[in-house]
């Protein structure tokens, strides 16, 4: 089979398509017209590099990402007549009719913060006898569901939905059998089956230690994650998390974060992020260094500082402008939202204004390349030199004091975001290059937010203590990874202890990486370009894009130089 070719779209999650082809051309024309209605400063910011304003496309026009209030409106009423089976197989469809219909009025992510409780819940009032024959129907309809979400890339034409199934804390006998459903259909369905995204809530009392009463499905988790890297974990007895209610907090897309809210009930229920715009931090410290030769790091340092709150105050003016911008829109222009209420306040209560609603979404400031701007800085990689790692740590918490102090002035929800970086982790540096020479340009992409280099080798451990800290700054979104060099099958324990030092390291949300390679002829599974089983060449590389698995054939430019870099950790 002929290997599918790069497409330069700006996501791996996107196919070819007639409709996709159409669609990207609308899009680049929407972006062009939106640029030319900003302020000229702002434009060419995003166009020379300095920032990227994430979903340019839907500027003023819809929000980024949700998690969400499934429970609200539900339309019980609607299956009230139906018998058990046509219950249970309509909930699962009501569920793919939101994916579908939200995934195209919003431009991010979706989450189910409590996948397992809220759909026991659901089928517990729609009077489902918990009986085997209907058990067998439920598993089907999860395993049904889970391959819908993974083969379906109708989203504009040509994207697969972005979603994520939060479970873990189930706490009843149904919730318990849902949640180890989820994770049984996922790992016995086939390699190339590798979305939604799964994330497994880690609690002490809950899953975390063998007495607990949801230890077994913690277990079986990560049994699953050994074999197909997927469910990733929340860990809710970290520093970051140890005062958040665990069950109202969920990952949305790769990584998205949504706590604490000025307007109304913390956690990430009916909640999402409005807007994120990233700022280039290796670009910043370019222009330190050509203008401050002489400058001691201290001196480097306190310039870089100065120019990012320069850059910062001009992306929170662009933030409020596209929020303004939103709040402009009518109700109706959310059609999903307004039948089904899925965010924390009621689209259809008539008094409540998009303001009412909108507000309580977070306003995101995100940065990539923190590894490379203390090299640059300070001329030693952040994670082989104490004085460096201070530097780091020093530069993310002015980025998250700024965001507080924003919060603060502005009334709204701003945080700081640890950007994922898939388009521009290439983008950028291409950018970088048309001025500036330097090592940290010449493997064609930027470390995402504040990671160690990929090509670090560090150990596991080493880097958990190591990233650790950035955790507790990056409230919008942030995750480690551990690049494991091959599938860890049947080795639980040793992940378990991963997560437990994670959890110690105050980790917020963790990852398992190792390269896994399929066969397209036979099957076979391992890491390799030729399959050692039958010899053919027709192979399909699966790996972590940035937050979610994806066929490295369809990885951006930046990814795929990226890829190329990785070690074992």
């Amino acid at each position: 089979m002929k290997k599918a070719k790069q497409i330069n779209y700006e996501n791996a999650a996107m196919r070819k398509s007639y409709v996709g082809y159409v669609f990207d051309k609308g899009e680049q024309l929407v972006k062009k017209t939106v640029l030319k209605s900003l302020p000229p400063k702002w434009a060419e910011l995003h166009k020379d590099g300095h920032i990227h304003i994430h979903d340019l496309d839907a500027y003023g026009i819809t929000y980024n990402c949700l998690a969400f209030d499934i429970l609200d409106k539900f339309p019980f009423d609607e299956f009230k007549d139906f018998d058990e089976i046509r219950k249970i197989l309509a909930a699962f469809d009501h569920y793919k009719d939101i994916i579908a219909k939200a995934g195209n009025e919003q431009s991010g992510g979706m989450a189910f913060a409590n996948f397992d409780c809220d759909t026991a819940e659901i089928l517990t009032k729609l009077k489902i006898a918990d009986t085997q024959s209907n058990r067998e129907i439920i598993q089907s309809s999860i395993g049904s569901l889970i391959y819908w979400c993974n083969n379906t890339h109708e989203r504009m034409g040509q994207v697969s939905y972005y979603v994520t199934l939060n479970i873990g804390l189930a706490d009843t006998v149904l919730s318990r059998f849902i949640c180890a459903a989820v994770i049984e259909e996922f790992e016995k369905a086939p390699y190339n089956v590798f979305k939604p995204n799964i994330v497994f809530k880690v609690k002490g009392g809950v899953n975390r230690s063998d007495s607990d009463p949801n230890f077994y499905l913690f277990k079986k988790s990560l049994l699953c994650t050994a074999k197909k890297m997927i469910p990733t974990y929340v860990l809710g007895d970290s520093t970051p998390n140890k005062d958040v209610d665990i069950k109202r907090l969920a990952i949305m897309g790769c990584r998205t974060r949504v706590d604490s809210n000025l307007y109304g009930e913390a956690g990430s229920i009916g909640r999402g992020n409005i807007a994120n715009i990233t700022i280039n931090l290796p670009r910043l410290a370019f222009e330190v260094n050509e203008e401050c030769t002489m400058a001691t790091d201290t001196e480097k340092l306190m310039n870089f500082k100065k120019k990012w709150t320069v850059i910062a105050d001009t992306t929170t003016d662009m933030l409020l402008d596209r929020y303004q911008r939103l709040l402009k829109q009518d109700k109706t222009d959310f059609p999903t939202n307004l039948k089904y209420d899925l965010w924390i306040k009621d689209f259809s209560v008539e008094t409540n204004t998009l303001e009412d609603i909108f507000s309580n979404g977070t306003l995101s400031i995100g940065f990539i390349g923190l590894s490379e701007t203390v090299e640059l800085l300070t001329g030693h990689k952040y994670w082989r030199s104490e004085s460096a790692y201070i530097a780091a740590l020093d530069i993310v918490k002015f980025m998250r004091d700024y965001c507080n102090k924003q919060r603060d002035k502005r009334k709204l929800n701003f945080s700081l975001l640890a950007t994922s970086g898939e388009l521009i982790s290439g983008r950028l540096p291409k950018e970088d290059k048309k001025k500036y020479k330097h090592t940290v340009l010449e493997k064609g992409f930027y470390t995402n937010s504040f990671h160690i280099d990929v090509n670090s080798g560090l150990s596991s451990s080493d880097k958990i203590a190591k990233e650790g800290a950035f955790h507790n700054l990056c409230n919008g979104g942030c995750i480690t990874y551990l690049e494991l060099g091959e599938s860890p099958l049947g080795n639980d324990e040793g992940l378990r202890e991963l997560v437990e030092h994670a959890v110690e390291s105050g980790i917020h949300y963790l990852g398992f990486n190792f390269p896994l390679d399929i066969c397209e002829h036979c099957g076979e599974k391992g890491v390799f370009d030729v399959c050692t089983n039958c010899g053919r060449a027709s192979i399909t590389h699966l790996r972590r894009v940035s937050g979610y698995l994806e066929i490295l054939d369809y990885f951006t430019c930046g990814k795929k130089a990226e890829v190329k870099e990785r070690r074992r950790n």
